[in-house]
């Protein structure tokens, strides 16, 4: 889901490793990405059953207990006072905000076009970076806006089928925002706060946020059959807590450029996966422009040409 596609990784690493990208490296950002995808399957899968606010606060209480869990035993040093305020804007935005909103979108399309709308967000970051961090708006990342715009554009107009509703398109730009502005805070929390701190500082931030579906929750899950509770576990302990430790793993041994390449991954996965457990294609409309969306992330990502 996005983190790592903007996080850039300590300069030196590169610099100092001979292999940065080793195959324990390349395992882990494979099942970061697979965790990752599957979520949004579990997600599509146990719409009908749980909703999206129980669902959020099942998943983020189960990632909380297992992210505090390691915290105890690792013993990673804590915050200082702006970076914990920071990590809890982070935590509201992107454990909560984010989840609840990409629960909502879900209920509303396949997961595959959610997928694809949500990785719209390291453009909304590069634009917000832009503005905000004073870093310019260079020519790839305009013409990454504008063919990504384009896929949007398509989804909407014709690309999602008869059993979707438009509502999921506009939820699921929403999480690609909720998204973008959680990463932007990350971003400057990790400057000076230990990754797993943020994490589970983040995590548990989100689970008492989502509190008040608290007695929805508990009504939902003890009505539910054990396939769905059992997904509602698999979320909070595999994309959740688990992903997020891997690819912690990942950052510290790899280039931005890889990183933000492998993110990339995760649409197609999700396409693969929905076909095979669910059933569920995008349109051929909702295809194309997916495809336009992730082309106009990826075009964004190229840098011009050095002579010497």
């Amino acid at each position: 889901m996005r983190l790592p596609a903007i996080t850039v990784p300590d300069s030196t690493t590169a610099a100092t490793a001979p292999d940065p990208i080793g195959w324990k490296v390349l395992a882990a950002m494979v099942v970061v990405l697979v965790l990752w995808a599957s979520a949004f399957i579990a997600i599509r899968a146990v719409g009908e059953t749980i909703s999206p606010g129980p669902l959020a606060l099942g998943r983020q209480f189960v990632g909380a207990v297992v992210l505090v869990a390691i915290a105890a035993w690792r013993r990673p040093p804590l915050p200082g006072p702006r970076a914990l305020v920071l990590i809890a804007v982070y935590g509201v935005l992107w454990f909560a905000g984010y989840t609840l909103v990409l629960n909502m979108a879900e209920r509303h399309l396949d997961a595959g076009t959610v997928a694809m709308l949500v990785n719209v967000a390291p453009l909304l970051v590069a634009l917000a970076a832009g503005v905000l961090l004073k870093e310019g708006f260079p020519r790839p990342l305009m013409v990454g806006i504008a063919i990504a715009f384009a896929g949007v554009v398509i989804i909407a107009t014709g690309g999602i089928g008869a059993d979707s509703e438009p509502i999921g398109i506009v939820l699921g730009i929403l999480a690609a925002m909720l998204y973008a502005s959680g990463v932007l805070v990350q971003k400057v929390a990790l400057r000076s706060a230990d990754a797993l701190s943020a994490t589970w500082i983040g995590c548990v931030v989100g689970a008492l946020v989502l509190l008040p579906f608290l007695p929805q929750t508990v009504v939902e899950l003890s009505d539910a059959p054990a396939p769905a509770v059992l997904a509602v576990i698999y979320l909070g302990v595999g994309p959740t807590a688990v992903a997020f430790l891997l690819w912690a793993y990942v950052l510290k041994r790899s280039s931005a450029g890889a990183t933000a390449s492998a993110t990339l991954a995760v649409p197609a996965i999700v396409v693969l996966l929905s076909w095979l457990l669910l059933g569920e294609l995008p349109t051929l409309l909702g295809l194309v422009g997916g495809a336009l969306c992730l082309a106009g992330v990826a075009w964004s990502r190229r840098r011009p040409r050095t002579t010497t």
